[in-house]
């Protein structure tokens, strides 16, 4: 009785084992398949009911690890599967959005948008991620962001804005785009530093001209009756 007992429970261990190690072989293939943007095992995985939604080691959400990648066709195999969540970020609060702001990839942005991706949350926002590029796309996607609301002063956690970042890292059109459409260029950050501070980080001399004049025009106009 007692052997039998003990060959039953060491058959459910050895079974239990092989279901671990088959777990662990489809997670691998999976994340392997986003790596090289192996849509067609991504498409294979989900058939069988691999959850879209499954984050790597780091937490990485699949589809902001697509993006971030940039494996395009297992973005859009993703964004095709039955439950994705399109706003889950990872461990540093990116979502799939911000991702693709900043990759200057603007057909996944229209994508996301459609299906209802948020723009403005606490923290980071997809403005910033687009005003801080400078793809070739860039100025388009914030464009289209601001025309679908993003907020253009969104604050990050120290307070910097879509405007402080294009000073530095963005073009002088993204500049002039958020300026157009009515950024604030006399809000400072935590450390006190406005857009021109940033664009005097970037040491360039035309940028800094550009703000300083805005600056300087802004705060006439506040002052004025």
């Amino acid at each position: 009785m007692k052997r039998r007992s003990l060959l039953h429970t060491f058959g459910i261990g050895a079974l239990l084992s092989m279901v671990r190690l088959a777990h662990a072989d489809v997670a691998t293939d999976w994340q392997t398949a986003i790596i090289r943007d192996n849509f067609v095992t991504v498409r294979k995985l989900l058939q069988q009911g691999m959850d879209p939604n499954t984050q790597d080691a780091n937490g990485s959400p699949s589809l902001v690890k697509a993006m971030q990648l940039e494996s395009l066709r297992v973005a859009q195999e993703l964004l095709q599967a039955r439950g994705i969540q399109i706003d889950v970020p990872n461990a540093s609060g990116e979502t799939a959005l911000m991702q693709a702001c900043i990759k200057g990839h603007i057909d996944m942005v229209r994508q996301l948008l459609k299906m209802g991706a948020k723009l403005n949350h606490p923290g980071w926002t997809p403005l910033h991620y687009a005003a801080s590029a400078d793809t070739e796309h860039s100025v388009e996607i914030a464009a289209l962001l601001l025309e679908h609301h993003a907020y253009i002063d969104a604050e990050s956690p120290n307070k910097s804005t879509p405007l402080m970042l294009a000073a530095q890292y963005g073009s002088e059109a993204m500049v002039n785009l958020l300026l157009s459409a009515g950024a604030d260029v006399q809000l400072r950050n935590q450390l006190g530093l406005t857009a021109v501070d940033f664009a005097r980080r970037s040491e360039r001399d035309f940028m800094v001209q550009l703000l300083e004049q805005a600056y300087q025009a802004t705060r006439r106009s506040k002052a004025s009756w």
